[in-house]
C-alpha cells in the first residue's frame, strides 16, 4: 500500500522557500544511484530489491540543473492494460516540516500516467492507497477508488497530470 502526499501540483518542481521553478526529468535509476538511496540516509524503501525485480521499472526524479540529485524514485510494472504503481518515494529531503521541493510526487504520479498513454492505455493507472490517503487522493489526483484501497487514475484525470507537469506530451 502506497503512503505519498501530493503537495501541490506544480509545473515541475517548484522550491519551497523561494518560489522558483525547475524543470526536471525522470530516467531509470541505476546502480550507482542505489548506493545512496539507502535507509541509512533516511530512505524508507528498499530500492535496491525494488531495481531487482524482473518485471519491475524504477525511474529517479531530477532537477535538469542538478541531475545527481534525487528528488524522489518511482516503481512501475507493465499490467499490459495499464501501468501499476508498486512504490512512489519523495527523497528524505522533500517530506516533512523542512522539505525543499514541492510536486515532487505529483510529478512522479504524472510521469506514470504520461507512460501508460505512450504504452497505448489511454493514461490508466492503478496503486494500492492506505485508507486514510483515499479521499486525498481522489481530491488532489481525480483518482477513483474501487475497494479495498484499489485505486486508478483514468484518462481525463491522466491527461490533466500530464498537462500540468509535461505540457500535455503524450
Amino acid at each position: 500500500m502506497l503512503n505519498f502526499e501530493i503537495d501541490k501540483l506544480t509545473h515541475s518542481i517548484e522550491h519551497l522557500e523561494s518560489g522558483l521553478s525547475f524543470d526536471t526529468q525522470v530516467v531509470p535509476i541505476d546502480r550507482a544511484d542505489l548506493k545512496l538511496v539507502l535507509k541509512k540516509n533516511r530512505w524508507l524503501f528498499d530500492w535496491r530489491s525494488e531495481w531487482k525485480r524482473p518485471d519491475t521499472e524504477v525511474y529517479k526524479l531530477v532537477a535538469v540543473d542538478s541531475p545527481d540529485v534525487i528528488q524522489g524514485i518511482i516503481s512501475l510494472i507493465d499490467k499490459k492494460d495499464h501501468v501499476n504503481m508498486s512504490l512512489i518515494e519523495t527523497a528524505p529531503h522533500n517530506y516533512g516540516k523542512n522539505k525543499v521541493y514541492l510536486g515532487v510526487a505529483g510529478n512522479l504520479v504524472a510521469y506514470a500516467c504520461l507512460m501508460a498513454f505512450e504504452k497505448g492505455y489511454d493514461g490508466n493507472i492503478a496503486f494500492m492507497a492506505k485508507t486514510a490517503l483515499i479521499e486525498h487522493y481522489e481530491r488532489t489526483l481525480g483518482a477513483i477508488h474501487f475497494g479495498g484501497g484499489l485505486m486508478i487514475i483514468r484518462q481525463v484525470a491522466a491527461n490533466h497530470l500530464c498537462k500540468t507537469y509535461y505540457d500535455g506530451k503524450k
